[in-house]
């Protein structure tokens, strides 16, 4: 349920509020509006129980959440969610582009790639350090000494980096290093990582699985709201369909979907969507137009050569021409891309009114 205070209610009537939720045995999340709270209810009320909240002092009303998704829901929050990270937000009205290599092979390259997306006008440095793959044979990630070469290109550059964490013991290492901790595909469902993952302080971004729904993807991104962080980034990366001309099939219309269900910021991975380095600046287009927060996109500096997934990554030239194809839509959509250096200087965005 959401419980909706009254206009400036005071600390004591919300904290009263508190009380009453915790005796009965359920939890709640507080989103602090600048005149008006607003509290999520969460768990089942036991049968032997009551909870009158709507006579409490400070209380406007209780609505019933019909969704599944409690504190994902627009139901509980109609505007949308700002996640800043390192000074760059997420979700609001500009595009966010994080690029970078699938998998880190070695700090000189890594630091090379980081230094032209960056140029292009990338905001964040994505790149794996754990690589969770089909084949137990095939290269699975550098591990910490990734986590270092990343850590030292952020350094380098300043952008924030993203990569995956596949173990619910890999957590406390993985965010030492990076800004933004990914949950892939393949983990979506990894209920005890979610839970884990809850109770960390920094941003998630979690990728819809293979064979998942919007639905379960938003219950998936509840497990990590209701341990406390609601710092969310959902990101549709493909599904696995009867097409067999493009590694996943890109549902874009998860994108508008996702946009009128949750308050959530909604990314598109357009190179594990396709696996085809042809069809990613197509499809990034797509879903700038279609109404996506921000993209995650492949690039590699020799991508013949690259340790994973080289077909579906972009050269450094192609992800520079992307990005202006990119800003053209923004624009179109009445949005603009986030640059790095725009962003921190207070300057605003090219292309921005």
């Amino acid at each position: 349920m959401i419980v909706v205070m009254k206009l400036n209610a005071s600390q004591e009537e919300k904290e009263r509020v508190y009380q009453e939720v915790r005796r009965v045995g359920l939890r709640y999340q507080a989103i602090e509006g600048v005149e008006r709270t607003v509290i999520g209810v969460i768990g089942t009320l036991p049968d032997t129980r009551k909870l009158s909240l709507d006579v409490l002092p400070g209380v406007e009303k209780v609505i019933p959440i019909l969704k599944p998704y409690k504190l994902a829901s627009r139901e509980l929050k109609k505007d949308n969610t700002i996640i800043t990270v390192n000074g760059v937000q997420i979700g609001g009205n500009r595009v966010v582009v994080a690029a970078g290599p699938c998998s880190v092979e070695d700090e000189k390259s890594l630091v090379a790639v980081a230094r032209s997306v960056k140029e292009s006008g990338a905001a964040f440095l994505r790149g794996g350090a754990f690589k969770p793959r089909t084949s137990p044979y095939s290269f699975q990630g550098h591990g910490e000494s990734a986590l270092k070469y990343l850590a030292h290109a952020r350094e380098v550059t300043g952008l924030p980096v993203v990569t995956e964490v596949m173990d619910t013991k890999d957590i406390p290492l993985v965010a030492e290093y990076a800004d933004v901790l990914q949950v892939g595909a393949r983990n979506m469902s990894n209920f005890s990582l979610l839970k884990e993952l809850g109770k960390q302080a920094k941003p998630i971004l979690l990728k819809r699985g293979r064979a998942s729904t919007v639905t379960e993807l938003l219950m998936s991104a509840e497990y990590i709201l209701s341990g406390g962080n609601m710092n969310v980034i959902l990101c549709e990366r493909g599904i696995r369909t009867f097409e067999n001309g493009t590694r996943n099939t890109l549902d874009l219309s998860a994108v508008p979907s996702l946009k009128e269900a949750t308050h959530l910021p909604v990314f598109v991975d357009p190179s594990h969507g396709t696996g085809k380095r042809d069809y990613v600046e197509a499809m990034s287009r797509a879903a700038i137009a279609s109404g996506a927060d921000g993209l995650l996109v492949e690039v590699h500096h020799n991508p013949e050569k690259a340790l994973s997934d080289g077909e579906q990554s972009l050269r450094p030239q192609d992800f520079a021409r992307l990005m202006q194809s990119v800003h053209r839509i923004a624009e179109a959509m009445g949005k603009s891309v986030l640059s790095l250096d725009e962003e921190r200087s207070g300057l605003p965005a090219a292309g921005a009114q």
